[in-house]
């Protein structure tokens, strides 16, 4: 039989593990730079899944709403090269954060904003916890919508790159929030695979991808979230929006940039930084 954690170890993890979503909540919610947690990196990546959960709770209380959504980092080449990560990572979309395009930001609300292109998906069904792993097909079903998207990063680290996978995990991986498009009626017509996207900053071109990038399918990205998810107990409920990863390299905005994301039949989502 394996040797069990004593009581005061697994007392001093879970205080450290409130002291560093308490430290992160704060340095967010005042938009403040950081360079390390409190106690140190998380020991892993259960860890720094079990900061991100508590950091969810004190966000929520801070005025930022419930989780109602999970972004997906690092499903594409582009971006697992730029970030030197060679595998997906989630964080959470909280409620005060999702935004009907076109949105209107400041760019004051940000430390450092960027912006990347993405397919979104809403779920028309909950994806429960099961035994057997989803694949891309089986998570099909459950989705009801798909849109253009932005997601809104914010590198809120003195050095991203010296920062440590497990730390930008338990900090949401960079997320800032969502603008969504319009959801495409016909969605079900399309390849997503084959789907062409552009970013465009002040009409000119910084990045373009297509949905194969991601994965192979946006649908993979997605089986991928509710397997971790289901790998913790926790199901992916009816109504969660889901972005799938970004198929250009995140690019930095300036205050008055106007940002557009096209995914072809798709549609598009923009937003301003004023």
């Amino acid at each position: 039989m394996g040797a069990t954690k004593p009581e005061g170890s697994i007392r001093a993890v879970t205080a450290s593990i409130d002291r560093a979503a308490s430290f992160l909540a704060e340095r967010r919610l005042s938009h403040r730079r950081f360079d390390g947690l409190p106690d140190g990196p998380p020991a892993d990546e259960a860890e720094a899944y079990a900061i991100q959960r508590r950091l969810h709770t004190a966000l929520g209380a801070g005025g930022l709403g419930p989780v109602i959504g999970y972004k997906i980092g690092c499903t594409t080449p582009v971006m697992q090269h730029y970030l030197g990560i060679p595998s997906p990572c989630g964080g959470g979309v909280l409620a005060a954060n999702v935004h009907e395009s076109p949105a209107a930001l400041r760019h004051a609300d940000f430390v450092r904003p960027g912006v990347e292109c993405e397919l979104a998906v809403r779920l028309a069904r909950p994806l429960p916890v099961r035994a057997t792993a989803y694949r891309p097909e089986d998570v099909a079903d459950a989705v009801g919508d798909c849109m253009a998207a932005i997601e809104l990063v914010d590198d809120r680290y003195l050095d991203w790159r010296a920062t440590g996978t497990p730390t930008l995990i338990a900090d949401d991986f960079f997320q800032a929030g969502i603008v969504l498009g319009p959801p495409a009626p016909d969605w079900r017509r399309h390849d997503l695979a084959a789907l062409g996207g552009t970013l465009r900053i002040n009409g000119a071109e910084a990045g373009r991808g297509t949905g194969a990038d991601v994965m192979g399918h946006p649908f993979a990205a997605l089986a991928w979230l509710a397997n971790r998810l289901a790998a913790e107990g926790r199901p992916l409920d009816s109504g969660a929006v889901v972005m799938t990863g970004s198929i250009v390299q995140t690019c930095w905005v300036a205050r008055g940039d106007a940002v557009e994301a096209a995914l072809g039949p798709l549609g598009t989502a923009a937003a301003r930084f004023d």
